[in-house]
């Protein structure tokens, strides 16, 4: 197992390794980094680790903004002395939130969490672990929290995405909604081709759409299977691009 750790004070990184090391001996620090700046550019040029330690103040800034900006989607336990940014740790891909002072019985918990998770989206039916992180074209999931879970939602069960009070929303074929901690731009390059970003709303599935009509202006009309509050509308410089799409030509 390949680990990354992101920690900008020196002697907390050697004792973080060492707890890793002490709780998981087949487990490789391949790099420890210091700031937002040097994490960014290191996932830009290296290739995924298999797990990330994290500590979420560092002398830059947050580092939240890390994994926005990485394109390889990979699992994340976050090591802080804070606990208010627990929302966002998970949001961020995070798997676990160990506050400090961490103790190699803590660290090896969130290894075991780690792996446990491993061990259960290694099965067939979830496609392996790097396909519910958004890594496998073919079987791509989207994590969502409800209560005190994070669950995978597969693409394939997702009708539509939509932005309502600055927050991001999935709406499935059988009409359950989800709050998603990503924007819409990023989950318009996760689902390709499957979905199609109508305006700057809505994100919609092919398998969605019931039918189009016009709505006067060159405007279409995209009506749903699933319902929604808000007419979801393609604005007339959109219309032909949409259409190619809707019929499979773009």
């Amino acid at each position: 197992m390949k680990v990354v750790i992101v920690e900008d004070e020196p002697l907390t990184a050697k004792d973080l390794e060492a707890c890793i090391l002490a709780a998981e001996p087949s487990a490789e620090v391949v790099a420890t980094l210091a700031s937002v700046e040097e994490a960014i550019g290191y996932f830009k040029a290296h290739a995924a680790p298999d797990l990330i330690f994290s500590d979420i103040q560092l002398g830059d800034g947050l580092s939240f903004p890390i994994f926005e900006a990485s394109e390889q989607v990979v699992p994340v336990i976050f090591c802080t002395a804070y606990d208010e940014y627990a929302l966002e740790a998970f949001r961020a891909a995070g798997i676990d939130y160990v506050l400090k002072p961490f103790t190699t019985k803590s660290i090896a918990a969130a290894l075991a969490k780690y792996n446990a998770f491993r061990s259960r989206w290694a099965a067939p039916a979830y496609g392996g672990l790097a396909g519910l992180f958004g890594q496998d074209p073919g079987k791509r999931s989207i994590l969502v929290h409800y209560k005190d879970k994070i669950m995978p939602v597969a693409l394939a069960d997702i009708a539509l995405f939509y932005l309502k009070n600055e927050s991001v929303r999935l709406v499935t074929f059988t009409k359950q909604q989800y709050v998603v901690g990503k924007k819409l731009e990023e989950l318009e390059r996760i689902g390709g081709s499957m979905f199609y970003r109508v305006n700057r709303q809505c994100l919609v599935s092919r398998e969605a759409i019931k039918d189009v009509a016009q709505d006067g202006g060159r405007r279409l009309l995209v009506n749903l299977m699933v319902p929604l509050e808000e007419k979801v509308m393609v604005g007339r410089l959109k219309v032909s691009d949409f259409l190619a799409w809707l019929e499979g030509t773009r």
